[in-house]
């Protein structure tokens, strides 16, 4: 198997040998073996009709201009809208497929990934299916190490290596800008009820990745956070606060985040006093997750954000 270790390794990577343990290889002409959370998936050929389950994917897809062929009725970002035309086959939910539609679809690659993932073995009936889960632990890095795989899959090593090459560069900014930021939490607001997230959690990225200091290390690092009250959110008193809305990020009526926190706890907080209450963009953070696009502009946001202040 010949391996392609002349792409760009980036820094989370130690050596073109570590890069070799995650990226596509060539076995016979014209296949491609592709290394994944659940193993590994062999392509006969560069796949012409594509399924994802995962958003993250299709953002990343989107960025590298590689069209797909059905994707999960959910609620899309606005640049990802035309998704949602007729044009694509809705293939079911973020979780469970529509198998009657994924068959109907006839496809050469279905993607999984995170919500989608225990799907993977039926799937893999159909069609092959390779399953781009990232850990949370690595996010940033796993982010990537998908963007790169996907770039060999579909000839667009280029176009990926740029898209890394960029969102390297602002995250080496921002974490110059969030060491003398002071320190950070993150927290997610559901149905008036608030869960905070630390390192190496769904959204540590911000600590592991992106340089802002835990106000608090031992959070439980589970996937919903750790349900915390306001108290809590007063005695830590961060720096900065931020804020994921679910409710928004899934289209609910409940409660909103704003409405939440508006109270004497949280505003007697040095983030409130401050103005340092950071408004994540619900739909890029809770769905959309690791997707190229979804990651830079991210940064960029909070670049501004923690800029403006001084």
């Amino acid at each position: 198997m010949i391996s392609k270790f002349n792409l760009l390794a980036g820094r989370f990577l130690a050596s073109a040998i570590a890069l070799a343990a995650f990226l596509p290889g060539y076995a016979n002409a014209g296949e491609i073996i592709v290394k994944h959370a659940q193993g590994e998936t062999v392509l006969p050929d560069t796949p012409k009709k594509v399924l994802t389950f995962d958003l993250a994917t299709l953002d990343t897809l989107d960025a590298l201009g590689v069209e797909v062929a059905g994707v999960p009725s959910a609620l899309i970002p606005a640049y990802l809208s035309r998704y949602e035309g007729g044009d694509y086959a809705k293939i079911g939910s973020l979780f469970e497929p529509d198998f009657e539609a994924v068959n109907a679809a006839g496809p050469d690659l279905i993607i999984v990934a995170a919500r989608s993932a225990a799907q993977y073995e039926a799937l893999s009936k159909i069609a092959p299916t390779i399953d781009l889960t990232i850990d949370p632990d690595n996010f940033l890095q796993g982010a990537e190490e998908n963007a790169r795989k996907l770039g060999v899959i579909f000839d667009k090593e280029d176009a990926a290596g740029a898209l890394i090459e960029k969102l390297d560069k602002s995250v080496a900014a921002l974490r110059e800008t969030a060491k003398d930021a002071g320190k950070g939490l993150i927290i997610l607001t559901n149905g008036g009820k608030v869960s905070a997230y630390g390192p190496g959690s769904r959204f540590g990225w911000l600590h592991d990745d992106l340089g802002v200091l835990p106000a608090v290390e031992d959070v439980e690092a589970a996937t919903h956070g750790e349900a915390v009250s306001f108290e809590f959110i007063l005695k830590t008193n961060p720096d900065w606060l931020f804020v994921v809305d679910r409710d928004s990020a899934v289209g609910s009526d409940g409660q909103s985040a704003r409405q939440t926190l508006d109270n004497e706890l949280v505003a007697a907080t040095t983030a409130a006093r401050e103005g340092n209450i950071y408004y994540a963009d619900a739909v890029r953070w809770y769905l959309v997750g690791g997707g190229m696009t979804a990651l830079q502009a991210e940064v960029d946001a909070i670049t501004k954000a923690m800029n403006a202040v001084d």
